[in-house]
């Protein structure tokens, strides 16, 4: 669980002009989350990210999650739907993931180690919806050959119905997938990198006296906007920087176009990117170690709008920590999971079979912020939440537009009868607020113990 610090001065490295209110980088802070791979479905941006332990001293992860967004700024925290007990031949090392949709399935390409070979392997499991649940689909790995090199897979479906699938640190494996999207058609082969297309040659043929400007590590992201194919990927070495290379046809030839994200002080030796486009807008995600204690082991992803060039270029893009924009208000007159958050201090979130994803660790002091909140002209007459607690509880506080801003409500909230014994407290508003406000829940009560649990709330 990761608890920020009060001041979140780490967060003005990133941005000297933003202030914590409205900082959205990173967009998770309940969980370190690593190597973001966007999708969109219907009118939704899921993000699906690896997860880094708190304390970890190297790669230790043990499953993925899901988080989602309408409007860019309150993201939904789905919880992991796959981890490694999913696949029966994995046994470690839940690294980078990535999702894709064809013929209303979900595919989910995973690398993990493999008690078959001893080395990395690439998985595939397959769900009905954007958060699963997901299973192996094979009960084998996709591929595998006893090698290092599998890790990282990056799979596109293009217009004419064709998908294809590239990995692999040092080398750039790729292949094309067969319409069932969990059988490789053909063999894989390795790519021929050059100092045209990736700034350097294959690592076999690299000179060790000679400085390249760029040369791939890791982290592929392949994908096609307008009538070219890109695929970015972590160059460089340690610490690593995002560069890109560009080609007319989805296997090449590619030709170098530069650095997207340059070494910038993100306190993480790594970097991992995907891009989307979501509404209209291009969105480039990567990750950072600027969450309080993180750092290389301790990653958290965070997402920038950006524009194309005319020639179809990608632009210099620099991480700050207000990040992007809203593009929606949000309706508060429904249910609304409590883990939909914009920003939030000291809380964590864990799993229910019951209910679902949930709030927890809430002491005093902590909050959670949600953007952007649109009241209407008539404003709410009631609000209610569902929580539970073991102990004695403590007070829910609402306010609008800092944590500190006024009461717009207030629940006292008392022993339910265990962690996960939920009951439904509604009161009226003390204040009859309209139009749009950030809201920030705000959780009082004794220092010290934990407080209560938070499912979920809606205004009347």
């Amino acid at each position: 669980m990761i608890r920020l610090a009060k001041t979140m001065l780490v967060m003005g490295l990133m941005s000297g002009l933003c202030t914590p209110i409205k900082a959205i980088n990173p967009i998770v802070q309940t969980k370190y989350t690593t190597d973001p791979a966007p999708m969109v479905h219907n009118d939704t941006l899921y993000v699906y990210t690896g997860h880094d332990e708190d304390n970890a001293d190297f790669f230790w992860m043990q499953e993925w999650r899901v988080y989602s967004t309408t409007d860019m700024v309150n993201w939904t925290d789905h919880g992991s739907p796959l981890a490694i007990e999913d696949f029966t031949w994995g046994d470690d090392r839940a690294w980078a993931p990535q999702c894709v949709e064809r013929n209303d399935k979900f595919y989910f390409y995973v690398p993990l180690h493999s008690k078959l070979s001893g080395g990395m392997a690439i998985g595939v499991a397959v769900g009905d919806t954007p958060v699963g649940p997901f299973k192996d689909a094979l009960g084998h790995p996709l591929f595998d050959n006893g090698s290092w090199d599998n890790i990282d897979p990056t799979v596109f479906v293009d217009d004419n119905g064709k998908a294809y699938i590239y990995w692999g640190n040092p080398n750039i494996y790729y292949a094309e997938l067969n319409d069932d999207m969990i059988s490789l058609k053909g063999e894989v082969k390795v790519l021929e990198q050059t100092v045209e297309g990736f700034g350097a040659p294959s690592p076999d043929k690299r000179n060790k006296d000679t400085k390249y400007k760029e040369s791939y590590v890791e982290g592929p992201w392949f994908y096609k906007h307008g009538k070219n194919y890109y695929l970015l990927y972590a160059s460089g070495g340690v610490p690593e920087h995002i560069s890109y290379s560009m080609s007319k046809k989805p296997f090449g030839p590619w030709k170098q176009m530069g650095q997207i994200m340059p070494l910038s002080d993100t306190r993480s030796f790594t970097n991992h990117s995907g891009i989307t486009e979501f509404k209209g807008q291009p969105y480039f995600f990567y990750h950072t170690g600027m969450l309080p204690g993180g750092g290389g082991f301790a990653r958290s992803v965070a997402v920038e709008p950006f524009k194309y060039n005319a020639d179809g270029t990608i632009p210099e893009i620099l991480p700050t920590a207000t990040g992007a924009p809203a593009i929606a208000t949000f309706n508060p007159y429904r249910r609304v999971e409590a883990e939909t958050i914009a920003w939030s201090e000291g809380v964590d979130t864990e799993p229910n079979d019951a209910v679902g994803v949930y709030v927890s660790d809430i002491h005093n002091g902590d909050y959670i912020k949600v953007a952007n909140v649109d009241f209407g002209k008539r404003g709410a007459k009631s609000f209610g939440a569902s929580l539970a607690s073991a102990l004695r509880g403590g007070t829910l506080e609402v306010h609008t537009d800092s944590v500190k801003g006024p009461l717009m409500a207030k629940i006292e909230v008392p022993h339910t009868g265990g962690w996960e014994e939920w009951k439904y407290f509604e009161n009226p508003t003390t204040a009859n607020v309209t139009g749009i406000h950030d809201v920030y829940f705000v959780f009082k009560g004794r220092k010290g113990p934990k407080l209560f649990n938070f499912d979920y709330w809606k205004f009347e």
